[in-house]
């Protein structure tokens, strides 16, 4: 098929393009202008613009025949908070129009999130659960709860739109925000992070990129119009992924708990140096917020209908781990 990827540089949306191309496909790639688009197979051809410019989302629809929308904010934390809506709620709005002035536009498979499905504390979730709208941790997770109500509104409308929620996302790649894993253990294993995070009592469900390339490529093919597919993977605690990583390294785990106070008083501390050199904090206290919470699911579904299977935490991590040190960004 012909097909557009936006969000082409990114973690994600860098291994989805070269997976499409590998499996036949004729792949664009949409880019911000001025990002750094050498990673992309040469196989793949790159497009500038912006999912806030309708224009530009237009001309790079042109001729194809699906749209992968990856593209978004994705930071716990940015110093302006309206980035959030701009990109990741207007943004989504922007390809539903340019799709729309698209005729040869049969498909989009939209990339939403874990947190537009909402927190689980003391449960797993699945499809079914809709989020309350009431609170929420990040300008980010509000952003992704207001963009998959147009989803689900545009597809109720007829757009041949699937939506898929990957979860935290960790494997090789682009240590962008969104490889919060390995920015994590790159800070654990340099000695940066001492102490496990919090009391352990959070839970977020661990998916590796390469599965949910895959699980985005069986939406297009199996995915149904108008439905949710979760893409993720183990429920665990970050506590358990520092242990689960020493266990592969033959290193020892953190002797002590950094409670979430002291980490929220750090993130807060980080967001003022955050506004004075523009860099996003690697832990803020939006971020922190997170971890008091749950956010475990099934993705039974996907297996069922798209044959999607990720593999185990620890093959992942393993994997992970080694690449890590083959870049030398850790040493075990």
């Amino acid at each position: 098929m012909r097909v557009v990827v936006s969000g082409a540089t990114g973690f994600m949306g860098g291994r989805l393009c070269a997976a499409l191309a590998d499996a036949g496909h004729d792949v664009r790639a949409f880019a911000l202008r001025g990002v750094d688009a050498s990673g992309l197979p040469p196989s793949v051809e790159v497009v500038y613009g912006d999912v806030t410019d309708e224009e530009s989302l237009a001309a790079a629809f042109r001729g194809r025949d699906a749209v992968f929308h990856t593209a978004a904010a994705v930071e716990a934390w940015l110093p302006d908070a309206f980035v959030f809506h701009t990109v990741n709620v207007g943004g989504l709005e922007n390809v539903l129009k340019a799709a729309k002035r698209t005729p040869t536009v049969k498909k989009i498979v939209y990339t939403s999130s874990y947190f537009a499905i909402g927190p689980t504390d003391g449960y797993v979730a699945d499809e079914k659960q809709v989020h309350q709208g009431k609170a929420f941790c990040t300008e980010y997770e509000k952003s992704k709860f207001l963009a998959d109500r147009i989803a689900l509104q545009a597809a109720a409308e007829g757009v041949p739109i699937t939506i898929v929620y990957p979860s935290v996302m960790y494997g090789p790649g682009t240590l962008t925000s969104g490889n919060l894993v390995c920015r994590v253990l790159i800070e654990r294993f340099n000695g940066r992070l001492p102490g496990y995070i919090g009391d352990g009592y959070d839970r977020e469900s661990f998916s590796h990129v390469d599965d949910v390339v895959s699980g985005h490529i069986a939406a297009l093919e199996k995915g149904r119009v108008g439905e949710r597919y979760l893409l993720t993977g183990e429920n665990v605690s970050f506590a358990q992924i520092f242990n689960l990583a020493a266990n592969i390294t033959n290193t020892k785990p953190p002797k002590f708990h950094i409670p979430l106070w002291v980490l929220e008083i750090y993130g807060r501390i980080s967001v003022l140096f955050a506004r004075i050199t523009g860099k996003p904090p690697l832990i803020s206290y939006p971020g922190v917020d997170c971890i008091r919470h749950q956010w475990a699911y099934s993705c039974d579904k996907a297996k069922k209908e798209l044959g999607y299977s990720p593999r185990s935490l620890t093959e992942g991590l393993a994997e992970t781990l080694l690449w890590l040190k083959n870049e030398k960004l850790i040493e075990f």
